[in-house]
C-alpha cells in the first residue's frame, strides 16, 4: 500500500472516529434544546393561564367590590323620599299588605321591591308622600341598597360582555369603568326605583346575546350553548316584566335570530334536521320562555294582591268581586228600577260611566260624560222608567229590569239624564255625542235607552238583568247608536277621562259596546252573598294589559310640568342638553342631580356616528376589492356594531315615535349599549398599536373618565348648601342646575 493510501486510510479512519465521539455530544444537545423549549412553552403556558385568571377572576371580582362599594356610599343620607319613591315606595307598601294597585309597569320590579321590604322588615304603613321624612322604625337604606346592588351588578355583566365582544381587556376595562362611573346611572340606582332593575336585565340580556353567539360559531347544541340560549329567555323575560322597555332588547336579540337563521338557510352542508331543531331551540327559549315569565309575574301579582285596593276600578267587576274586603257581594242579585247602580264598561281596561258639572266647550255644550277609572260618586246612576210612563199601582212594588226594556239613567250628583243626539263626538267627531241633559222635569226622547242583554257569565236565564254577570248593551232609542267608550282619551278639559260616544253602526259583539252593572243598591232587594262570582286568569291577565297600554297612551306631556324642568325631549339626550332635580332645592336640603357623564355621553354619541362612518368606509373599500379582513375578523366587527350601535338605536328610536311624556331616565337603557359602541370604536381606533401601547392608550382615557366622575360625583351621592356653590361644574347653560 503507498504512504498516500495509508495517509488516506488512517484520515478516514480518524474521521471516522471523530463522528462517533461527536454523535452522544449532538444528541444531548438536541435533547437539551428540546427540553428548553418545552421549560419555555410551560412558561408561556402558564403565564397565559394566570393572565387568563387575571382578566376573568380577578379584574371582575375588583370591579365587582368597586361598584358594589360605589354604590351603597351615603346612601341613607338623604332621609326623606326622593323623587318617585314616592309611586314605587308606595307599590312595595301594597305588595306588603297585599291590597291591589294600578301601574302602567308590569309587576316583576314591584313585587322585588314589596321583597326588599320585607328584607328590611318594614310593615306597609308609610304613606311615601313625596318629600316626606322616612319614620325611625323604617329601614329605607337597606330598601336602597337592594335596588343599588342591581346597578352595581350591571359593571362586572359590561365587562364580560365586551369580552364576549372580542374586545381587548384594557377596552373591556374602559366599558365597565363608563359604566360604573356614570353619574346619572349611579344617582339613579340609589334609590327605592325600578331604573337599576331595568338596566340589569337590559345588560344581561345583552351578555347572553354576546354568550349564546360565541358558542353558535364554537359548538352548537352543546351545553354552554342550550345554557345561553335559555339564559336569553329568562333575561328577555326578566327585562320584559320590569318595564315595556324590555320589548326593545327582544327586538335587538330577534333581529339577530333572524338574521342567524337566514345565515344558516344558505349552508347547504347543515342537514335539515339540524336546521328545524335550530327554529324549535329558538321558539321554545325565545319565545315562550319570555312569555312565560312575563305571564308568571302577573299570575304572582294577581296571587299577592288579594285585598281591595285602590286599583280596583282598572279590572272587571268580576275581578273585584273576589277580592277580600270588596263588598260587591253586598249586591242584590237582580236589578230593579229605582236601583242606583255603577256601570262598568267591558272593554279592555274600560272605566265607570261617569259625569260631573263640567261641560263640553263643544258641540251640544251639555254636561260631560265620560268613563273614569276610579271610585267616585259621580259614577253613581238611578234607573228610572222612560218620560210618559205610568206610575205603579203600589210605592213598593218591585219590577226587574229586563231584556228589551227602555230607560232613562239619571246621573245622581246632578239630576240630569244619560242624553244622545246627532251632535258630533268632541274627539271622535264621526261619531254621536253623550251628554247629560235636563232633570226631573225636563227631558226627551233623546234620554231613552233600550237594554239589549248580549249573556250572563252566570246563568242560563238571559231574560234579567243581574249584578257583575250580566253583560248587555245599550241602544239609543231614537237614532238606534250604541252607547260606546274606548281607548280615547279627552283632552285637559274633560280631565284626560276616556271620551264616551255612541257609535252609530254599531257592532253588536264589540266589547266597548257591552256594559255590565258594578254596584248596586236598593233597600229593598236583599243582597246577593259570597260564591256567585267567579274570575278568569287569562281574562284578567288581558284586562290588566289593555289597561296599562292605555294609561301609558294617556301620559302626555303636561305644560304644568315644564317649570319643574321635569320633562325632556329624545333630541335633548343624546348630547346631555338638560339634567334633572331629583328633589327639593333649598340650600339646606340633601340634594340630587340627575345628570350623565359628560365625556361618556357626548363620547357615545360620537361614537355612533364614527360607526356609521367606518361602515361606509370599509363598504366603498370591500367593493374596491380591498382585502381588510378576514371573514372572521369582519363577523366580530360587525356584530359589535350591531349590538353596540343597532341595541342603542332600538332603544332610542321609538322615543320619537311615542307621544307620551318623555323624561331623561328613558335614555339609560339606549346609553348603555352607547357606552359598549363608544368601548368598541376606540378598542377598533387604538388595534393598529401593539398591544401595550393600545393599553396605555385606553388606560389614559380610563383616568379621564374616573377624574370627570370625582368632579361630578356630589351630584350622584348628595350635597348641601347652594347650588350656585356648585356653579363651575354647570358646562352648558341648559343644565339649569342653578337659578
Amino acid at each position: 500500500m503507498s504512504t498516500l493510501a495509508q495517509d488516506g486510510l488512517r484520515k478516514r479512519v480518524r474521521e471516522t472516529d471523530f463522528a462517533a465521539e461527536e454523535e452522544p455530544l449532538i444528541e444531548s444537545g438536541i435533547a437539551s434544546d428540546e427540553k428548553e423549549v418545552k421549560i419555555e412553552a410551560k412558561r408561556q403556558l402558564d403565564a397565559e393561564r394566570q393572565w387568563e385568571f387575571v382578566i376573568q377572576i380577578v379584574i371582575p371580582a375588583i370591579l365587582t367590590i368597586t361598584s358594589i362599594w360605589t354604590h351603597c356610599y351615603k346612601i341613607g343620607w338623604s332621609d326623606i323620599v326622593v323623587w318617585d319613591e314616592a309611586h314605587f315606595g308606595k307599590f312595595a307598601s301594597h305588595y306588603i299588605n297585599r291590597d291591589f294597585y294600578f301601574d302602567v309597569h308590569p309587576p316583576l320590579g314591584k313585587i322585588l321591591l314589596g321583597m326588599s321590604g320585607i328584607i328590611a322588615q318594614y310593615n306597609g304603613s308609610f304613606a311615601f308622600e313625596s318629600g316626606a321624612k322616612y319614620p325611625a322604625e323604617l329601614n329605607y337604606p337597606v330598601m336602597r341598597i337592594f335596588c343599588a346592588l342591581f346597578g352595581a351588578f350591571t359593571v362586572p355583566v359590561a365587562y364580560y360582555t365586551a369580552l364576549g365582544m372580542k374586545l381587548s381587556s384594557a377596552a373591556a376595562v374602559l366599558i365597565a369603568v363608563m359604566t360604573l362611573t356614570d353619574i346619572a346611572f349611579l344617582a339613579i340606582s340609589r334609590f327605592i326605583l325600578l331604573d337599576s332593575m331595568l338596566l340589569f336585565f337590559t345588560t344581561t340580556s345583552a351578555l347572553c346575546l354576546v354568550k349564546f353567539r360565541e358558542y353558535q360559531k364554537l359548538d352548537p347544541f352543546s351545553f354552554e350553548w342550550w345554557f345561553w340560549l335559555a339564559s336569553s329567555g329568562l333575561s328577555l323575560g326578566t327585562v320584559l316584566s320590569v318595564k315595556w322597555v324590555g320589548l326593545f332588547a327582544i327586538a335587538l336579540v330577534g333581529l339577530h335570530t333572524v338574521e342567524d337563521l337566514w345565515e344558516m338557510l344558505g349552508d347547504l352542508k347543515m342537514p335539515a334536521r339540524t336546521y328545524i331543531n335550530h327554529w324549535l331551540a329558538r321558539i321554545v327559549f325565545l319565545i315562550l320562555v319570555p312569555a312565560s315569565v312575563y305571564i308568571f309575574s302577573f299570575w304572582l301579582h294577581f296571587e299577592i294582591l288579594n285585598r281591595s285596593g285602590p286599583g280596583d276600578a282598572q279590572m272587571s267587576s268580576l275581578f273585584q268581586a273576589n277580592l277580600i274586603g270588596n263588598n260587591f257581594h253586598e249586591n242584590p242579585l237582580q236589578i230593579a228600577y229605582g236601583s242606583k247602580v255603577t256601570l262598568k264598561n267591558n272593554g279592555r281596561g274600560g272605566g265607570l260611566l261617569h259625569s260631573h258639572v263640567q261641560r263640553f266647550p263643544t258641540g251640544s255644550e251639555q254636561q260631560q260624560v265620560t268613563c273614569y277609572h276610579h271610585k267616585d260618586a259621580n259614577n253613581e246612576w238611578t234607573i228610572t222608567k222612560p218620560w210618559n210612563s205610568p206610575e205603579p199601582e203600589r210605592a213598593d212594588e218591585i219590577e226587574f229590569l229586563k231584556n228589551g226594556d227602555v230607560i232613562r239613567l239619571v246621573h245622581i250628583q246632578t239630576g240630569r239624564n244619560l242624553h244622545s243626539h246627532v251632535v258630533k263626538a268632541p274627539v271622535t267627531s264621526s261619531e254621536n255625542e253623550v251628554s247629560c241633559y235636563g232633570n226631573a222635569t225636563i227631558g226627551d226622547q233623546n234620554d231613552h235607552w233600550k237594554v239589549e242583554i248580549y249573556e250572563d257569565v252566570a246563568a242560563k236565564d238571559i231574560d234579567i238583568v243581574r249584578s257583575l254577570t250580566t253583560r248587555f248593551r245599550l241602544r239609543h232609542v231614537m237614532t238606534g247608536c250604541l252607547l260606546r267608550s274606548h281607548a280615547v282619551n279627552l283632552p285637559q278639559w274633560g280631565f284626560k277621562q276616556a271620551e264616551v260616544i255612541c257609535q252609530k253602526r254599531g257592532d253588536n259583539s264589540s266589547i266597548n259596546n257591552i256594559w255590565n252593572i258594578e254596584q248596586h243598591w236598593n233597600e229593598k232587594l236583599p243582597p246577593g252573598g259570597k260564591g256567585l262570582y267567579k274570575r278568569r286568569f287569562w281574562n284578567d291577565f288581558i284586562d290588566l294589559n289593555v289597561a296599562m297600554w292605555s294609561s301609558n297612551n294617556a301620559l302626555t306631556p303636561d305644560p304644568d310640568k315644564e317649570p319643574d324642568n321635569l320633562v325632556s325631549q329624545p333630541w335633548q339626550w343624546p348630547l346631555l342638553l338638560v339634567g334633572l332635580r331629583m328633589c327639593g332645592w333649598g340650600d339646606d336640603a340633601v340634594k340630587f342631580f340627575l345628570l350623565g357623564h359628560p365625556l361618556i355621553w357626548w363620547g357615545s354619541a360620537a361614537s355612533l356616528v364614527v360607526f356609521l362612518g367606518l361602515m361606509l368606509w370599509y363598504g366603498v373599500r370591500s367593493q374596491r376589492q380591498c382585502k381588510d379582513w378576514t371573514d372572521d375578523e369582519w363577523d366580530d366587527f360587525w356584530f359589535a356594531g350591531k349590538v353596540g350601535f343597532g341595541g342603542w338605536f332600538l332603544h332610542y328610536l321609538p322615543f320619537w315615535i311615542m307621544g307620551r311624556v318623555t323624561y331623561l331616565h328613558h335614555y339609560f337603557p339606549a346609553l348603555y349599549f352607547g357606552i359598549l359602541c363608544l368601548g368598541f370604536i376606540l378598542d377598533h381606533a387604538t388595534k393598529r398599536f401593539s398591544s401595550r401601547v393600545q393599553g396605555i392608550l385606553l388606560s389614559l382615557v380610563t383616568v379621564a373618565m374616573i377624574a370627570v366622575y370625582l368632579y361630578f360625583a356630589d351630584f350622584a351621592f348628595g350635597f348641601t348648601g347652594p347650588a350656585r356653590n356648585y356653579s363651575a361644574r354647570q358646562w352648558l347653560k341648559t343644565w339649569r342646575f342653578y337659578d
